[in-house]
């Protein structure tokens, strides 16, 4: 299930459904001498293109549709033996997706933190051909679903961006060395944190602390900035299922916006928000 999109070439057509909007695109996903290359193209409403090597977005068209950018480089590779530390995973009947046969895979969680997933994976390659993100009532988050789908190798036509694809500048380089001197008091159970950095706003020169959590499923993110003064409110939203939470912090280095974002729990992203603590202050 992890390996399929590491080891298999694949081109077609997908929907992608969130908070009631619908999108279709068309991807090619190539891998050549143990690199993956792919690329997605909106097919309705303005033209959105991504070109990705290894998971690292070359390229961008158009303005991102959350939950389909994926910028961060890391491939998602499903691990079924850890999944199962959190999830209840069980295999629950037979489907046909884009006129393929396919196994019915449910991820139901195993506390309130996280969400249900239910995976439609291909009898033939183990791609996932439709995946459901579902709340705690059932209720469907987040769509994705093949509508047609060929296993054969995209041509190097199909793998080129075109013109209006920007060039995505990488922030290796510039992304301080450091990494982020914060942590949080309280996780749910399975997060570890995979990366974090401080980076500098090019707009208004102040350092922005990041840090990604995942738990092998989902993800969030926690950014945290000095306010330096700014009159700022606490914000919490919810779309589809991306939940962002944003709470000033009181800090002995002054007051502090933290925000978290993703693809958990309201109530949870609010939790994370209030227990992030500074290194400088923790106790060893």
């Amino acid at each position: 299930m992890g390996q399929a999109e590491q080891q298999q070439s694949f081109q077609g057509t997908f929907v992608y459904e969130r908070n009631g909007s619908f999108s279709t695109h068309n991807i090619w996903h190539r891998v050549q001498d143990g690199k993956v290359r792919e690329r997605l193209l909106q097919q309705d409403g303005s033209a959105q293109e991504v070109l990705r090597i290894d998971g690292h977005t070359q390229c961008v068209s158009g303005s991102l549709i959350p939950g389909l950018g994926n910028t961060d480089g890391t491939a998602r590779a499903l691990d079924p033996q850890k999944l199962k530390n959190w999830y209840d995973l069980a295999i629950i009947g037979k489907s046909r997706v884009a006129g393929r046969p396919a196994v019915i895979v449910a991820l139901t969680p195993k506390d309130q933190h996280r969400y249900g997933f239910e995976l439609h994976l291909d009898k033939e390659t183990g791609l996932p051909l439709k995946s459901l993100l579902l709340n705690d009532k059932g209720q469907l988050l987040e769509r994705f679903q093949f509508t047609r789908l060929n296993t054969a190798e995209p041509a190097d036509s199909d793998l080129q961006a075109s013109a209006e694809c920007k060039a995505v500048v990488q922030d290796a380089g510039k992304a301080a060395v450091a990494k982020a001197t914060w942590h949080s008091d309280w996780l749910p159970p399975g997060f570890e944190l995979t990366n974090s950095a401080v980076r500098k706003d090019p707009e208004t020169n102040v350092q922005v602390s990041s840090l990604m959590y995942d738990d092998g499923l989902a993800r969030f993110s926690v950014f945290l900035e000095p306010l330096n003064g700014a009159n700022v409110t606490d914000t919490r939203t919810q779309l589809g299922p991306t939940a962002a939470v944003s709470r000033r912090l009181t800090t002995p280095q002054g007051e502090m916006m933290v925000t978290v974002v993703g693809e958990i729990p309201i109530g949870t992203a609010e939790r994370i928000a209030l227990s992030m603590r500074s290194d400088a202050t923790a106790i060893q």
